[in-house]
């Protein structure tokens, strides 16, 4: 260690720097970190001047408020006097909530695995002034162990360097950048035809566990817009193996203790194949994305439980994670008082106290619980139970020897008292940031839900959301904000919010035929294409042109943990060009697509939301109904229209006289559409052409080849 410089005493000017950093910032991220003894910055000019006036690195931590690995990090170095009087010394140190600044994590994000071959979270980046990376790793430990070098002997060895060699540092961080600057801009044009659907199809039937349902091994994700694309898959080839594949994964995830049995909700993912031991954050777009392929399969089967399980996860989301303004909060930490997932898990003897012996043995032949408990918990031991559906409830019932519907009655009676008495334990801290694309798909979700399911609670839900995103979380020029907390919003929108809130707004239109929702989506979808729209190439950037420069500028194609924006205002623009009739928006689709595509080719399974796009670009239907609006034919047609699967159909609705204008603005072919012989019509429209009307919703369904 250098010698030259003395090591700040423990905690000295702390309270000093506590006061003019992170603890003035809405993150609650940020703020778990306000009492480090870390003199953090958040992301800001001030670091980084500070940075060049001072000429040292800076050393930048990139989490979450639910990541447990971060939380880790946290605990052993952040908090830890030692390695913060390192960091205070010979770094300026700079911590950033990912979700509240993903442009600066996606670019990170990508310098990292560029240096370290993978990614994940926490992130630590080390880099100039200039904001050039030049070291690059995800969980860093305090002291070295087995392969890992630890902190106290990784910041000297940085420092040191970046005093004798840093001509080397700087020149291996430009090599970076410029590969990922070459990367950006040198996606490879094809043209897109259907088999790039079959190749996403045939690899996602490579990757699928026949046993266990999902995909892949250990750890185990839901990976919703996969099931999402199997089902299109399923319908437009009559694949019934595609179908099993998106059954079998959905059954495991409800039966799995990945899915809360008592008060709704999936956890992130399942560190294990069986969907057994779940990560237990509970992330928003996580129950967005799965309440829509819960909805979707039902549709599809019409298999009750989907729909139950559906309704199970919007009953958490509503319940817990609704803001008084109507709109969602972001997730739940996977971390209680008492260690990772005490919150979720029980001991056989925690049951008896609250069921009873009768009732605590049925819970356990129902939930697969035993004394020893059914998994080790590394903190905690052994004695703790996972609560999972491992035998049929035909099964339970034949030996317990009572009737299936008596059962059932009786689980749901030791659920709701098991619920009851968990509320009680000290609960997981809750990130209670709005954001605005995870709002996207939460509203989404809650509009297709409430129109596949008739339930109105959930349209008003997701109206209500919807009004008050675009009321508090708005620029002066018309954008939007991608996060709103404590009274606050701030942060120019990205791709995402964009993307998700026109796809929530179109869902919208769809379920209540207001045709103000169709105006805002493609109001907003005008102002993305303004300002994030690659007009030399196609795609849209990730930031706008109006937003802080970092060394790149990315577009982001990929399907993670969440769709991309690209892959979401793809699926947009389609949408939008068909309900309007508009042949620029449909051709700027098709350049995307066509731009995107060579990368797409490369490895499909990854892009699944961009593959249910390409699979609406193929062939789709606008049915337009002129009824009167609440008319028992009107709302026949539209029921019927409903209580089918189709993927590919987007359906429109307006009233006869003169209101019929206000659609007819936006969507002009429809201006000349009208009743015939009194009775709700229907027009059945491809291809920018639309058939003679009719009123018989059979033959609705034969013109479409349904």
């Amino acid at each position: 260690m250098p010698e030259d410089a003395p090591l700040a005493a423990p905690g000295a000017d702390r309270n000093n720097r506590i006061q003019n950093r992170l603890i003035h910032e809405k993150s609650p991220y940020l703020l778990q970190h306000a009492g480090n003894p870390v003199d953090w910055y958040p992301w800001g000019e001030e670091a980084f001047l500070r940075a060049a006036r001072e000429d040292k690195p800076v050393f930048l931590s990139i989490g979450y408020a639910t990541c447990h690995w971060c939380h880790v990090m946290a605990h052993e170095s952040f908090e830890d006097e030692e390695v913060a009087a390192l960091l205070n010394r010979d770094f300026i140190a700079i911590k950033v909530d990912r979700e509240e600044r993903p442009d600066i994590d996606n670019v990170y994000m990508a310098v990292c695995h560029q240096m370290a071959g993978q990614g994940g979270w926490p992130l630590t980046i080390v880099m100039t002034p200039e904001k050039k990376p030049f070291f690059a790793a995800t969980y860093i430990p305090k002291e070295t162990r087995f392969s890992m070098m630890g902190l106290l002997t990784l910041l000297p060895r940085i420092t040191q360097t970046w005093r004798e060699q840093r001509s080397d540092l700087i020149r291996s961080g430009e090599r970076v950048i410029a590969a990922l600057a070459s990367q950006n801009f040198s996606l490879s044009a094809a043209e897109h035809d259907k088999d790039l659907l079959e190749e996403g199809y045939e690899s996602l039937l490579l990757q699928f566990d026949p046993v266990h349902g999902g995909f892949g091994q250990a750890p185990k994700f839901p990976t919703p817009h996969m099931l999402l694309f199997l089902l299109r898959y399923a319908k437009r080839n009559r694949n019934t193996r595609a179908l099993l594949m998106v059954e079998k994964t959905l059954n495991a995830i409800r039966d799995g203790g990945i899915y809360d049995h008592l008060g709704g909700g999936v956890h992130r993912y399942s560190t294990d194949a069986q969907w057994h031991v779940p990560h237990f954050e509970k992330m928003l777009y996580d129950q967005a994305l799965l309440v829509m392929a819960y909805t979707e399969t039902f549709l599809v089967t019409r298999n009750p439980s989907y729909k139950t399980v559906a309704e199970e996860i919007i009953g958490y989301v509503m319940r817990s994670l609704r803001s008084r303004e109507g709109a969602f909060f972001s997730a739940e930490d996977a971390d209680s008082p008492e260690g990772e997932g005490a919150f979720y898990v029980w001991t056989l003897q925690e049951i008896e106290q609250v069921l009873g012996k009768e009732d605590a043995l049925c819970a356990a032949m129902v939930f697969g619980l035993t004394q020893n408990g059914n998994y080790h918990d590394p903190e905690r031991g052994h004695g703790y139970n996972i609560l999972i559906r491992s035998l049929p409830q035909e099964k339970i019932a034949a030996t317990l020897r009572m009737g299936e519907p008596e059962l059932a009655l009786r689980i749901e009676s030791i659920r709701t008292r098991l619920f009851t008495a968990r509320a009680q334990r000290v609960p997981p801290s809750l990130d209670d940031k709005i954001l605005c694309d995870w709002n996207g798909l939460c509203i989404a979700a809650l509009a297709q839900a409430g129109r596949v399911f008739d339930t109105p609670s959930y349209i008003e839900a997701a109206g209500t959301a919807m009004h008050g995103i675009l009321n508090t979380m708005r620029s002066d020029d018309g954008g939007l904000l991608h996060r709103y907390r404590n009274g606050n919003a701030a942060i120019p929108g990205f791709a995402d919010d964009y993307a998700f809130i026109i796809h929530a707004l179109i869902e919208l239109y769809e379920t209540t035929f207001d045709a103000q929702y169709l105006k805002t989506a493609l109001d907003l979808n005008g102002y993305f294409t303004e300002h994030f729209r690659d007009t030399g190439n196609a795609g849209f950037f990730t930031v706008s042109d109006t937003s802080e420069t970092l060394i790149l500028r990315r577009k982001e194609l990929y399907d993670g943990a969440i769709p991309s924006g690209n892959s979401a205002e793809f699926m947009n623009l389609i949408r939008l060009s068909r309900l309007t009739g508009d042949a620029i928006l449909e051709e700027q689709a098709s350049a995307l697509a066509r731009y995107f595509a060579g990368t797409v080719s490369q490895s499909p399974s990854s892009y699944c939301w961009f593959l249910c796009g390409l699979d609406l670009a193929g062939q789709s239907y606008e049915v337009v109904i002129v009824g009167e609006d609440g008319a028992a034919d009107t709302l026949a047609l539209v029921r019927e229209l409903r209580v089918r699967y189709l993927p590919s159909v987007m359906v429109m609705q307006f009233a006869p006289g003169p209101p019929a204008s206000v659609l007819a603005e936006y969507a002009p072919f429809t201006r000349d559409l009208s009743m015939k012989h009194g009775k709700a019509t229907a027009y059945i429209c491809s291809g920018h052409a639309c058939s003679l009307p009719v009123t018989d919703p059979e033959e609705i369904f034969r013109q479409m080849g349904e």
